[in-house]
């Protein structure tokens, strides 16, 4: 088992400033960076916590990526809010975004924001769960690169396109769940290639198009969707809604604009948010309870609500104040500061 440090809450967000500031990111988008990945470590998600930040650098290595450019919010008088991240990173164009994106849910009852011309690497319930804070409902796509075959495919067409929900609890976690449709994440693969694990059967194929459980056999061939065709067709499905419909680039399209170099995607996402006011007939009281004996059922039979694992380290977490990474994780990240 690989050796783990302890790290204390206040310096997961010292290593990603200095870090990221040491590659060439400007204050504010190392701030919006820093958070998201301070989130995901909290939650003990090793995949997309302080590990994300090689990618952070490598988009900026690359020599693609503006890490000083300021988004642009452009008003509107309808539901949809569109933010131009002008070739930076998704997050702080997320943060600028986001009070507009609430303010015309609670006035239309639903609205959406569209995130254009950035990249992006992180994961997406952190940014639904802002909406969940609010009181809303939120849903989140974003497409990716073409590293995932459709279903009877041999070859990458799609993204590992993620979706995340999350609904609001009256003094409880919001029921969350955020998972790629691609049978692994791209990440957790890079993850098992680090440590040298085999793959489980039935999530990636090689560049013959033959199954692999080879870490690095699968990132050179194509990941496979979970649910085999329901997965393929809602990879599909936010292939279209995070690309077309906003008008931003598909994963195919992504994958083509890197033109083979490294780091973060590059192409747009979409948010969906909901107000229960609006939409629950004047009656938030009694749906939310309705909404918390469904929960309690699935509860009670030992079934466990998505993020109640994540939720649970958050707290432990929290009540320790540290976190733990693997010690070899960490050696690494600090050679990214020299």
């Amino acid at each position: 088992m690989s050796a783990m440090k302890q790290l204390k809450l206040d310096d997961i967000k010292t290593l990603c400033q200095d870090v990221l500031t040491s590659v060439g990111y400007g204050p504010e988008h190392a701030e919006a960076i820093t958070d998201m990945l301070y989130r995901c470590q909290l939650d003990d998600c090793q995949s997309h916590g302080l590990f994300r930040l090689f990618m952070c650098a490598q988009t900026m290595q690359v020599g693609q990526i503006d890490g000083h450019v300021l988004p642009a919010l452009t008003e509107t008088d309808n539901a949809i809010v569109r933010v131009d991240a002008k070739g930076g990173m998704s997050l702080l164009a997320f943060e600028k975004a986001l009070p507009a994106l609430i303010e015309k849910t609670r006035k239309h009852g639903m609205a959406a924001m569209a995130i254009n011309n950035c990249f992006h690497f992180s994961a997406l319930w952190p940014e639904v769960e802002r909406l969940s804070n609010a009181g809303l409902a939120g849903l989140a796509m974003v497409p990716s690169h073409a590293w995932v075959a459709p279903a009877g495919g041999t070859r990458g067409s799609l993204g590992t396109n993620p979706i995340a929900f999350s609904w609001p609890r009256i003094g409880k976690d919001p029921f969350t769940f955020d998972f790629a449709t691609s049978g692994f994440a791209r990440g957790e693969i890079e993850l098992y290639r680090r440590a040298g694990k085999p793959l489980p059967e039935g999530v990636a194929i090689d560049k013959d198009g033959k199954p692999t459980t080879d870490a690095q056999a699968a990132m050179d061939g194509a990941m496979l969707t979970f649910g085999s065709y329901k997965g393929s067709a809602l990879s599909i499905m936010v292939e279209l809604l995070a690309g077309p419909l906003i008008d931003d680039l598909t994963s195919m399209e992504s994958m083509a604009f890197a033109n083979g170099a490294g780091g973060a995607p590059y192409h747009g996402e979409i948010l969906l948010a909901f107000d229960p006011e609006h939409f629950s007939n004047g009656r938030v009281a009694d749906n939310d309870a309705r909404a918390e004996r469904l929960f309690a059922d699935i509860v009670d039979q030992g079934a466990r609500l998505p993020s109640q694992r994540r939720f649970a380290a958050r707290a432990r977490n929290l009540e320790r104040g540290y976190v733990e990474v693997p010690e070899a994780l960490y050696e690494d990240l600090l050679k990214l500061k020299a």
